[in-house]
């Protein structure tokens, strides 16, 4: 290979290196699966627990002793379409089995409204366990800025990357309720390193706030991404494939982030501490103070619709995790386009 060769090769490695593209890129990565995790769980959870819980408490035996006695096999081959539709299954048997079926249909009714009561009663356990990630980011964030303000950027980003996989994986691989809320709560903290230092560094490298505003709204797509993404994603890899593979997915594409952290930002403690302000600074700010309410505010309807809807609708509407997953995308598709539409809009009329 000719010097001029590795000359070139050498300055195309340090454009790449620096390119504010790739480094929005990274950071609209990190957002989207942060976000993605964030919301696969949503249509999983209710009915994981239930199973760990319950293992035993299924409908499967009545179906069994109907496709014995019956001849229309098509009640045993749909069963789980029928547990959602009863008034189906009521008409279905009368038509093609001959003897009394009134037990076996106060049997189903009787497991059905059971689950119900059961599924109503996960509510607040499931509400502590989502709300553990939030109270532990609230907790982290603000110590992640005077870090990133005395070691830079990348460190806590790639930290946060670490903890995300672990967390990734914690969830694929867990059978018990406290597994299931640690690797929620761990989540918080990479979170916390990931969202602080990536819109960190992206202002940093914008410093224009013409192109600040476009680099936060495609960054902020990211998250809206994974918020639209997430529920449908979740309900129906957990439904047709099992617990475990839409984490595994969301590990592999984490790896990948991952990996372009390593080449392009190269973890490692960059420059002089820089002197930020103090926290108590930053509080009395009534900026500040008006844009977290707002904040705040904008996600206390869908911070109280991921606990509560996937199992109103599961107890009430027999409907399935991917249906209760499909439920979530009016609002995340409103936020997807909202995060695109208002940061350029922001700078054009204040």
């Amino acid at each position: 290979m000719s010097y001029e060769t590795i000359q070139l090769l050498k300055e195309f490695w340090y454009k790449w290196r620096s390119s504010r593209v790739l480094i929005l890129f990274i950071v609209f990565v990190a957002l989207f699966l942060d976000n993605m995790l964030l919301t696969t769980v949503v249509p999983i959870v209710p009915e994981y627990l239930y199973r760990l819980q319950h293992p035993n408490d299924t409908v499967d035996d009545t179906y069994k002793f109907l496709a014995k006695n019956c001849s229309n096999r098509e009640i045993f081959k749909h069963r789980s379409y029928f547990v959602r539709h009863p008034t189906e299954f009521r008409a279905a048997l009368n038509t093609s089995c001959m003897w009394n079926i009134a037990w076996a249909l106060n049997q189903t009714e009787i497991q059905n409204a059971q689950r119900s009561i059961i599924l109503q009663r996960e509510n607040r356990w499931i509400g502590l366990m989502f709300a553990s990630k939030a109270f532990v980011q609230l907790l982290t964030n603000p110590f992640i800025g005077p870090l990133t303000n005395r070691i830079g950027y990348s460190i806590p980003m790639f930290t946060g990357f670490v903890i995300m996989f672990i967390s990734t994986l914690t969830f694929a691989f867990s059978k018990s309720f406290g597994l299931l809320f640690l690797a929620r709560a761990i989540q918080g903290v990479g979170s916390a390193c990931s969202s602080v230092s990536g819109l960190g560094m992206l202002a940093e490298r914008y410093p224009d706030d013409e192109e600040r505003g476009k680099a936060m709204g495609t960054a902020l797509g990211g998250l809206a991404l994974g918020v639209l993404v997430g529920p449908p994603f979740g309900g129906f890899m957990y439904e047709y494939i099992g617990k475990a593979s839409p984490f595994l997915v969301l590990a592999a594409l984490g790896l990948f982030d991952g990996l372009l952290q390593l080449t392009v930002l190269q973890p490692g403690v960059s420059g002089e501490p820089v002197e930020g302000a103090s926290l108590r600074t930053l509080i009395k700010d009534p900026y500040i103070l008006l844009a977290a309410g707002a904040i705040s505010f904008g996600n206390v309807g869908i911070a109280m619709l991921e606990p509560s809807l996937p199992i109103w609708m599961m107890s009430t509407m027999g409907a399935s995790e991917f249906q209760t997953g499909a439920a979530f995308l009016p609002a995340s598709i409103s936020y997807l386009i909202g995060t695109n539409l208002f940061g350029p809009m922001a700078h054009k009329i204040g």
